[in-house]
């Protein structure tokens, strides 16, 4: 090691004055600080530093001694007594390591000028701090230059206190930083313009944030930044057995090396509890569990549960005991309850009443049911075989998942022996691989009465007697002893009554010409059944007699029409002609009808055999040919389609029509403005779709489907079909012109400028729209904003008929997603569309709600930026759009109500038009606005029963509920006002005859929100 070269001498006089600064010890500030890593440190040096100093006779190295007499190594400079001075000191060459951000402590005195006598006025108590950036050791003692430039000034350093006395030297601790630094290495040099001080240790570091743990992450090392301000991102890991419950996980290191701003988190994985506060994540022990992530401790199994092995999630049951599907994990192990006890059986005839009393042991569990399983028995002891009973055997109030130790079996048959098991269940019944455990009861029913006979038929009649039979009863309950019939004259109500001994009778004694009607029941040793409905037959005239003919053979050329005379009236040609006339006429008449109706029987036929694959297509056309139905026909399901064109689509000559402007592109081809002038009518505006040049003949047929759907539509929410041109080349469809075009650029151009009012209005109209698709049996697959085109009058209608079923697929497109082979518009579309291609009036609904909410939101992006796979699992995890921004909350209360996941529960369109419509009514109840949120919700609409306010008498409620025929029954029983209604049980319509579980169950069910509506909480037994 190289000896420390002796400093060279001071100047006379002055060697005093320092004196003091090579005896101060090094005095080191105490406390925490951030982390720092050194790069350099003049006070563990003991050697010669050997700096480059400029000139030579400024800055001196100096050895000293600290306060535990270690030696040091100093500079000091003293020349006061001359003026103009310029020592520069400049250290060793500092490699960065990366670093952007270099902090220097110094440690230095100080000697007050006015304490040093004789000096000139130039003495300074300050000095320089510089640095220069470099790739490599390359300063020389010339080079760089000394002066500020190239050196880059920190800052000027001046002390805190100075010493005036020879024992009174105080150290001053100075730290200053610099940056960004972007070279390998860098310099420090110090001047002094004329100080007497002394440099007693420097030392060069940086500063950078602790690994640390925080949220159950860890984050690493790292480097503060180039500023005091900035702040540098450091990711983070969860720790082990952590998960992350929010993204990204990072920490801010700012310039002083602390952590802040934490962003993102982990939490302890299932199975795993906060250990040594909260940074680890411990197995939870045996015997113990943690159901969910979280922060939580682990917990003891709960009962009839255990564990075997660490980090469990879940505690599995004891042998026998288990856990029902909707029991959470921190429930205790249940089983399934005993048999119930003490069933008591009273047998009335062919019905009985069932009562039991509770099991003993209800296995841990509340939530017990009760089914009755009814067996019907054959054979002698021994021999005896039992099957299911059949199905109209019926249970009040139900036969399975009764909650109620009561039940009333009727329509049972006469003399027959019956086993009766009534199971206790419970919610883990399934679970268990033995099956529900019962108490049986065996009965043998009594002799009753038969029942209803089956309708009467008319075998022959005459002016003055009827010819009837019937088949026997279904049931007849024993020997049927003989039947009685109940006759009587509809005009004059006054009955007769005739007995026999076959289900067969002639009635004489009759009026001719005369309507009768007829009754008949069958009588056993239990006495008489009902009486069979009762049926009309009329008598012929005098003249003669005919035989009935219930299906009349048609008349055909070959055959003429049967006509029935008297043998006196063939004597007179006109008589005969006069008194045949009106039979010649109706039975022409029939003929006419009957080959009408072969026709169209036999086209439907033939329609039925080339598209049997089609349900849809069956189903609506048989609804098409009920009488006084008009429903939608699929043009696909013609032969040629072209016939669906003329026979739905007016063909308009081409010289009528005048294309102004191109307004957009369609599936097709171009869609423009013009103008249509027909013969004897005033011109007006339309927008003509047009087919592109070069189409093949199945994009001719596609295109021109809508216009063969379009056309069987007259509604003033359906965009009107103004004509086709087929027969001259381009080929168009011409539409009514709306000069807002869609709806949803519509709302987005004039965002916030109508009120709520004008909205719902909107909706109104495209719910009316699509009422009246359904009630056509039309399904729409693509009801969206865009598709609904608003006119000048802001009156919105349906359009885009027929396309979505026959999209080709075309990635470019990200509205509809390919799916089976066509095309969806994944945000617009129910689940049930999705997943099973299963499109009905209901799936139209779901979207209607989405429309909604478009309006509401002024044309916004349903589910924003979701991917489409996104959109698909949200709305399969019951997420639901939130309310748009001062959406009033009767409104997306409708919206969630169209999103429930059953169909079957949503609301139809006619209800939807029917709550708007109370809407726009009481304006009020507009101004409740909803919070934003989403997830499931209680429906809005009442989807069995209207407002029960809207109606003046209970038997006009019942009708509504199609209940009407027990009106009588309520008036009977005293339940004649709402209030009273509101008040009923199901023992309450078991005692006034609603006996049908289905029955009881809907009345019961419209109770339930008529005391919603009332704001009642009674309890209703459904």
């Amino acid at each position: 090691m190289a000896r420390a070269r002796p400093p060279p001498p001071l100047p006379p006089g002055l060697l005093p004055l320092l004196s003091p600064l090579l005896l101060l010890p090094l005095l080191l500030p105490a406390g925490c600080r951030a982390l720092e890593e050194t790069l350099m440190d003049t006070k563990w040096v003991t050697s010669e530093l050997a700096w480059t100093s400029h000139p030579e006779s400024g800055w001196e190295e100096v050895s000293g001694y600290d306060e535990a007499m270690n030696p040091i190594r100093t500079y000091q400079v003293c020349n006061v007594r001359e003026s103009s001075q310029n020592n520069w000191l400049r250290t060793g060459f500092i490699w960065r390591r990366d670093v952007q951000r270099v902090y220097v402590e110094l440690k230095f005195t100080v000697r007050d000028c006015n304490s040093i006598p004789n000096i000139p006025g130039s003495c300074k108590e300050t000095f320089n701090l510089f640095y220069y950036e470099a790739d490599s050791d390359v300063a020389s003692a010339s080079s760089p230059f000394w002066m500020e430039n190239p050196y880059v000034k920190v800052d000027t350093i001046a002390p805190d206190e100075s010493f005036s006395r020879l024992d009174t030297g105080r150290v001053n601790t100075k730290v200053r930083s610099f940056g960004p630094l972007s070279k390998a290495g860098f310099y420090l040099a110090f001047q002094d313009q004329g100080a007497c001080m002394s440099l007693i240790s420097v030392r060069a570091f940086y500063k950078k944030c602790a690994s640390t743990t925080a949220g159950f992450a860890l984050f690493p090392e790292t480097l503060t930044g180039a500023e005091p301000t900035s702040l540098v991102i450091a990711p983070g890991t969860c720790i082990a057995n952590a998960v992350e419950v929010s993204v990204p996980l990072k920490l801010y290191c700012n310039g002083d090396g602390e952590w802040m701003v934490p962003v993102g988190a982990c939490t302890c994985a299932t199975g795993h509890e906060p250990a040594a506060k909260e940074s680890q994540c411990r197995p939870c022990p045996p015997g113990s569990y943690k159901a969910k992530q979280g922060e939580g401790p682990c917990l003891p199994c709960p009962p009839n549960s255990r564990t075997t092995s660490p980090a469990a999630g879940i505690c599995t049951c004891h042998n026998n005991f288990y856990r029902a599907d909707s029991d959470s994990a921190d429930s205790a192990c249940t089983t399934v309850p005993s048999p119930p006890r003490g069933v008591i059986s009273n047998v009335n005839e062919t019905s009985l009443i069932l009562e039991w009393s509770e099991p003993r042991d209800l296995g841990g569990r509340d939530d017990l049911l009760y089914n009755v399983i009814c067996k019907k028995c054959h054979g002698g002891p021994g021999t005896m075989t039992c099957s299911r009973c059949d199905d109209n055997v019926e249970f009040v109030p139900r036969q399975l998942g009764l909650t109620e130790r009561r039940v009333h079996v009727s329509h049972l048959l006469a003399h027959t022996r019956y086993t009766f098991e009534v199971q206790a269940v419970n919610g883990v019944s399934g679970k268990s691989p033995l099956p529900p455990r019962y108490a049986a009861v065996n009965i043998t029913t009594n002799q009753a009465a038969p029942s209803e006979v089956p309708t009467l038929r008319l075998h022959s009649s005459s002016g003055s007697s009827l010819t009837l039979s019937w088949a026997p009863p279904e049931r007849p309950n024993g020997v049927i002893l003989d039947y009685e019939m109940k006759y009587f004259e509809k005009s004059e109500g006054i009955a007769s009554t005739v007995t026999s001994q076959k289900n067969s009778v002639q009635l004489d004694g009759l009026r001719p010409d005369a309507r009768y009607v007829v009754q008949v029941r069958a009588r056993t040793v239990a006495g008489y059944g009902q009486y069979s409905h009762p049926a009309e037959f009329e008598t012929t005239s005098e003249r003669g007699t005919c035989p009935p003919t219930p299906v009349p053979a048609p008349p055909t050329l070959a055959t003429p029409p049967l006509t029935c005379a008297s043998p006196s009236s063939l004597g007179s040609g006109a008589q005969q002609l006069q008194e045949q006339l009106p039979l010649i006429v109706g039975s022409a008449t029939a003929g006419l009808v009957f080959v009408v109706a072969v026709v169209v029987i036999a086209v439907v036929c033939l329609r039925k055999q080339r598209h049997s694959s089609d349900s849809e297509y069956t189903e609506k056309l048989q609804q098409y040919i009920a009488p006084g139905m008009k429903v939608y026909i699929d043009p696909f399901t013609y032969e040629d389609p072209n016939e669906a064109v003329r026979e739905f689509a007016k063909e308009i000559d081409v010289s009528c029509v005048k294309i102004e402007e191109v307004i957009g592109a369609g599936e097709f081809g171009e869609v423009c403005r013009g103008r249509l002038k027909q013969p004897g009518r005033r011109e007006v505006f339309v927008a003509i779709k047009t087919l592109k040049v070069g189409y093949t003949e199945r994009q001719r047929r596609d295109f021109l489907s809508e216009a063969s759907i379009m056309g069987q539509f007259d509604h003033p929410n359906i965009i009107r079909l103004e004509g086709v041109v087929t027969k001259s080349r381009p080929v168009m469809i011409l539409t009514e012109f709306m000069e807002n075009c869609a709806l949803d650029s519509f709302l987005r151009l004039n965002d916030g400028q109508f009120t709520v009012i004008q909205l719902v209005g909107m909706l109104r109209g495209i719910a009316a729209g699509m009422k009246y698709l359904s009630e056509m049996n039309y399904v729409h697959r693509d009801l969206a904003a865009r598709n609904i085109l608003v006119n000048s009058n802001l009156v919105c209608k349906v359009s885009d008929f027929g396309l979505s079923r026959f999209l080709e697929d075309d990635p470019s497109d990200p509205t509809y997603t390919s799916s089976l082979g066509g095309k969806i518009p994944i945000r617009w579309t129910a689940p049930e569309a999705i997943a099973y291609r299963k499109f009905t009036s209901a799936s139209d609904v779901w979207s209607y709600g989405i429309v909604m909410w478009e309006v509401m939101s002024y044309g916004e992006r349903p589910y924003w930026d979701m991917s489409n796979q996104d959109v698909i699992n949200a709305v399969e995890q019951d997420y639901r759009l939130p309310p748009p921004m001062d959406c009033p909350t009767a409104l997306h209360q409708l919206m969630l109500d169209c999103w429930v996941r059953d169909r079957n529960l949503r609301p139809k369109f006619s209800q939807i038009v029917n709550t708007l419509d109370k809407l726009i009514r009481n304006a009020a109840s507009l101004k409740v606005i909803a919070s934003a949120q989403s997830g499931m919700s209680q429906p809005l609409l009442d989807r069995t029963v209207p407002d029960y306010t809207t109606f003046t008498t209970v038997g006009d409620w019942l009708d509504a509920i199609k209940m009407g025929r027990y009106k009588e029954s309520f008036v009977s029983a005293g339940f004649a006002s709402f209030d009273l209604v509101a008040q009923m049980t199901a023992e309450d319509l078991l005692r006034i005859g609603v006996t049908l579980a289905g029955h009881q169950k809907k009345i019961l069910s419209s109770i339930q929100d008529m005391r919603l509506q009332m704001n009642q909480t009674l309890p209703v037994q459904v």
